[in-house]
């Protein structure tokens, strides 16, 4: 998988605020993150760190303030403009890997690539290259009932990855794995960041995870409350 274009100049999120009913689920959030940091984010559950990630990352939008990326502020888009926005600029990964169980691995990475209008041969090409990244290559025509949970997820990696995204964000990925399979996910995550220099922003509870990260943000009742540099 060849480098992502860091040309991309830094996210930047500017009082960003979220209501939920009568819950103010972020209080005036501030962050800026630069396009090759590997970023996570900590904190209690209920602290807002999900929703900010999804805010982030434009599949939710806020009751006020901006997200910029490339000066553009992307809160502003139509919804066929942010959806587009985030197919070419994006990928996700969550806690729970999400994959079609009627394909196979291989078929699973393809799916960004044929909707996005790549031919059959040339999906295939990409998604074998980044199934070899994360490690199965020789699994790529089992079915998700026939992987491991901790090689489900590195499909779902290797599917947000496949369309050479400038940022990967990542709720909870390890949330769902015991400690091995955590563990090799982990690394897997630093490998990418070492090798492809992509902005990752991860959501995480597990502190392993958060340590490999350049920079840490603490949450706390809906607002940034400490910043680490690990």
């Amino acid at each position: 998988m060849p480098k992502a274009d860091n040309s991309f100049h830094m996210l930047v999120a500017d009082n960003i605020v979220k209501t939920y009913g009568s819950l103010q689920v972020l209080k005036n959030v501030s962050l800026q993150i630069a396009p090759e940091e590997f970023i996570t984010i900590v904190g209690p559950s209920g602290a807002g760190k999900s929703t900010l990630l999804h805010i982030l990352s434009s599949l939710d939008t806020p009751d006020s303030g901006q997200v910029t990326i490339n000066g553009q502020d992307i809160v502003k888009l139509s919804n066929k403009q942010q959806s587009r926005f985030r197919n070419t600029h994006f990928g996700f990964v969550f806690q729970f890997h999400h994959l079609l169980p009627e394909f196979t691995a291989l078929e699973n990475v393809c799916m960004p690539l044929w909707i996005g209008g790549d031919t059959s041969k040339e999906a295939s090409a990409k998604a074998e290259q980044i199934l070899e990244t994360v490690g199965l290559s020789h699994r790529k025509h089992h079915k998700p009932n026939e992987l491991s949970g901790g090689e489900q997820q590195r499909v779902a990696i290797a599917r947000a990855l496949v369309h050479r995204p400038q940022y990967l964000f990542a709720d909870e990925p390890t949330g769902n794995l015991d400690s091995a399979n955590a563990q090799a996910v982990h690394e897997l995550f630093q490998a990418i960041h070492d090798t492809y220099r992509i902005n990752i922003t991860i959501v995480t509870h597990n502190e392993q995870l958060a340590q490999l990260a350049d920079k840490t943000y603490e949450m706390k009742d809906g607002s940034i409350h400490n910043i680490i540099v690990n």
